[in-house]
């Protein structure tokens, strides 16, 4: 057992030392001793939340594996590091966060299974704590300051201040790097990377005629906007040509949504997060209020700027209220039915798997099981037998068999407390209303039932239920990346059905947006289209037209949004290097085969052991690697919530470890070449390799699931300092560019 120190938390003051936790050091050689001249140079493309993340672990695992070597790392982002674009400072202070601030860490903890020692760090409140002690000396905005001093756990903050809190991250992570790692960070758009296999790397910067050389790259792009799809550039000219608005899939800070106008009919395809800020937009961010009547009931009073909104989806109702306490007793003990074990049962069975059919079942128990725990353990009142003797007979019975139907109806006498995922899936599946008012008076009841059920303690059975629903997604990317679920399963049950059902489930607003959103149906800003929405385009009228499964006749209007995010694409990304890389056969996007037909996914494809960049034959990069949204390593959020062994806290980790034994090996070799004595690494590291088993950590084991006043002065190469490692560029000049140098530059 080796105690690895915990560093001061602040990279402006000293902090008292706190005792460092015991972990594990994982087992084999110590790295050999450095050749006197051995250096190494890391490109890192993007600076935000998941570039950082990688940062704190290549930080957390250098005393073990760089062995002292000279590493310096270019940080490539137009966005200031740490927050990252979305997550900048500058967008609206209306827009917030949809987790607690307790339940948002950027750091790893004893959940966490990886083979680097684990480094204890602040959740968002925690830290907000902290600087509101003056333990730490953070500057912040006038506004955020006042944000600070009303914080607990419980508060959903705004995105400015989870900019705070991971700029600040960001710098303390720098500063806890040792000497010998040194950081510079490069505000630019990085274009195109080029480069042999087996050399050194390009990184070419947006209007900068030399490129950043690189032992190794990684790409941490985060997520990217998408030029239009079919659909997409269809609606857009039925736009132009009738004198309408179509805004397509696109960050809601970066909408512009200027062209709406007051008064105006609007179409809002999508029911999730992206409406709910879309709608805090267009109404409060422009200049409508709201007031709470004698019973708490809020109240809209519109300023005369709103547009009209008309929103729906497939299910018709937005996104469940994420639940508003903190668990508190005895914690569910995931996962159960759905955990390593289980996947490696599912991975040893012949031919493919279908996801309704062999792993649903276990997923849905898992979530029963979370849910049920705690309805027995905390509140046994509403139960006629103990935990114990439901668990045993639980265990024994199949998901939506009718023996756990009996024993549910016997065991829990009000059927409010039995949990019916399939109903909770399609709230309005058959339901038919006879006109448009039926509809709205149905939701608003819908919508205030769900907000009252997440604020109330007494049905603490739906944190069990989340806490579950952690659990499985954390363990599925394992089974996903293994190749063995069928393609057509695959597109439809998990990228389709599963991700948009644990979405709607566990990553709704919080309950006050909720509220508001009421308020505004009361006032008649917004209504609900229903179920199953479908959108037409009426030439004759020049005009958008929408209707429902559940709802007689169509409303017309002269604009439509799409309020969600764009899908990842490698082919029709706005981000150049990535599109370039793909177009040069350098990055291969992710292909499913069902039988004949070659099925894409729009994923950029890495290896599941350490996320190299695999090319259109399936090889491995030897020198770069990949992060983030755009990958199929299937791990969407940078940060997370404590105790969950979160899937990028593993990758991360994974990564850095194979980054600093590659560098490790590279700068031994260029050290070896300087001094006359060139031989090939003896590590397959620098090996060209095939993707093979998901056996390595970045796949993971699963045991449960800014503030600009930071930043330093911009030097005259566009490059800040943004701490003592910080260096200012010392980029040496490169051979020319290469023939195509001006096609890697284009605007």
């Amino acid at each position: 057992m080796t105690a690895h120190p915990r560093p001061s938390f602040s990279p402006t003051v000293s902090s008292p030392t706190v005792s460092s936790p015991t972990v594990s050091s994982p087992a084999g050689p110590s790295p050999a001793a450095p050749s006197p001249n051995a250096s190494a140079t890391l490109v890192v493309v993007g600076a935000g939340p998941r570039a950082t993340g990688l940062l704190e672990r290549i930080a957390a695992n250098a005393p073990e594996l760089s062995g002292g070597r000279r590493l310096h790392i270019h940080l490539v982002d137009p966005y200031p590091p740490g927050a990252g674009r979305v997550w900048r400072l500058e967008q609206s202070p209306l827009l917030r966060m949809n987790s607690m601030a307790e339940d948002v860490t950027m750091f790893t903890d004893e959940s966490v299974v990886c083979d680097g020692p684990i480094r204890h760090g602040p959740s968002l409140a925690q830290w907000a704590e902290r600087v509101r002690s003056g333990e730490l000396r953070v500057p912040l905005e006038p506004d955020l300051e006042d944000e600070l001093a009303g914080l607990s756990g419980s508060t959903f903050p705004t995105r400015r201040l989870q900019s705070a809190y991971l700029t600040w991250v960001f710098q303390h992570t720098a500063d806890s790097l040792p000497p010998n790692i040194t950081v510079e960070v490069h505000r630019k758009h990085a274009v195109r990377i080029t480069g042999p296999r087996r050399g050194t790397q390009s990184v070419w910067l947006d209007g900068e005629p030399v490129p950043l050389t690189a032992d190794v790259a990684v790409l941490a792009l985060g997520h990217l906007d998408a030029l239009p799809d079919r659909q997409e550039r269809v609606l857009a000219a039925f736009a132009r040509d009738h004198g309408l608005t179509y805004l397509p899939p696109e960050f809601s800070a970066d909408s512009d949504l200027s062209g709406i106008r007051p008064g105006e009919a609007v179409l809002m395809r999508g029911f999730g997060l992206a409406f709910v800020d879309l709608m805090v937009l267009l109404t409060e961010g422009r200049g409508g209020t709201y007031t709470e009547g004698p019973r708490g009931t809020l109240r809209y009073h519109p300023c005369g700027q709103e547009p009209v909104l008309y929103v729906g989806s497939r299910r018709g109702v937005p996104y469940h209220s994420k639940i508003g306490y903190p668990l508190t007793g005895e914690r569910p003990p995931l996962p159960r039915f759905f955990g390593p074990d289980a996947v490696d049962a599912l991975l040893a069975r012949p031919g493919r798997l279908d996801f309704q059919r062999d792993i649903w079942p276990l997923i849905a128990k898992e979530i029963g099981y979370g849910y049920y725990h705690r309805l027995f353990t905390a509140h046994p009142e509403r139960t006629t037998v103990n935990w114990p003797q439901f668990e045993e007979k639980y265990a024994a019975v199949d998901h939506g068999s009718a023996e756990l139907q009996a024993l549910v109806a016997a065991s829990i006498p009000d059927r409010a407390d039995r949990l019916d995922l399939e109903a909770l899936d399609r709230p309005l599946e058959g339901l038919r209303f006879g006109g448009p008012e039926a509809l709205q008076d149905y939701v608003r009841s819908y919508i205030g039932l769900d907000i009252a059920r997440r604020a109330d303690p007494r049905h603490s059975a739906d944190l069990g239920a989340f806490l579950a629903l952690l659990s499985a997604y954390g363990n599925l990317p394992r089974l996903i990346a293994s190749g063995a679920i069928a393609p057509r399963s695959r597109l439809r049950d998990i990228d389709g059905w599963w991700h948009g059902f644990f979405s709607y489930l566990a990553s709704g607003p919080p309950g006050p947006r909720l509220e508001q959103m009421l308020a505004l149906s009361r006032a008649g800003i917004v209504n609900f289209v229903g179920a199953d929405m479908r959108i037409t385009t009426d030439h004759e009228r020049g005009v958008f037209r929408a209707g429902s499964a559940g709802l007689p006749g169509e409303v017309e209007a002269t604009a439509l949004i799409e309020s969600r995010l764009p899908a990842a694409t490698v082919s029709r990304t706005r981000d150049r290097l990535l599109r370039r890389l793909h177009e040069d056969g350098a990055g291969g996007e992710e292909v499913l085969r069902d039988g004949e037909r070659n099925i894409r996914t729009g994923l950029l494809t890495v290896s599941a052991e350490d996320a190299r960049v695999l090319d259109g034959q399936g090889r491995a990069h030897p020198r770069r690697f990949a992060l983030g949204a755009h990958t199929n390593a299937r791990s969407f959020a940078a940060f997370a919530r404590p105790g969950t062994n979160a899937p990028a806290f593993r990758q991360n980790d994974s990564t850095a470890r194979a980054l600093l034994r590659l560098l490790g090996e590279i700068a031994e070799q260029a050290s070896e070449s300087l001094s006359g004595t060139l031989s090939e690494p003896q590590s397959g590291s620098l090996s060209e390799s095939r993707p093979g088993s998901m056996s390595g950590s970045l796949s993971g084991r699963m045991s449960e699931s800014a503030s600009e006043g930071l930043a330093r002065p911009v030097s005259e190469s566009g490059s800040e300092s943004v701490s003592e490692r910080l260096v200012e560029p010392a980029c040496a000049p490169t051979a020319a560019a290469p023939d195509d140098r001006k096609e890697a530059t284009w605007a």
